[in-house]
């Protein structure tokens, strides 16, 4: 609905929720739409493991802002 609204959004999904975001995606008529997504799960991580994982998704957001296309 944000990028609907020209509001640039980069969610970041768990890879085990890709086929539901694209569903997802497709309902919403945006089929185009892009995430970034990370491996599954995250409940076991500590707070330095996830901290560790979000900041190698970095460059795919700002990658994904910039040009609409993951790396």
């Amino acid at each position: 609905m944000l990028e609907k609204a020209g509001i640039p959004t980069v969610p970041v999904i768990t890879d085990e929720f890709t086929s539901t975001a694209r569903e997802m995606a497709d309902l919403w008529g945006v089929p185009e739409f892009r995430f970034v997504t990370m491996p599954h799960p995250l409940s076991n991580l500590s707070t330095a493991e996830l901290e560790q994982r979000a900041n190698e998704l970095v460059d795919k957001v700002i990658e994904l802002l910039q040009t609409g296309q993951p790396e």
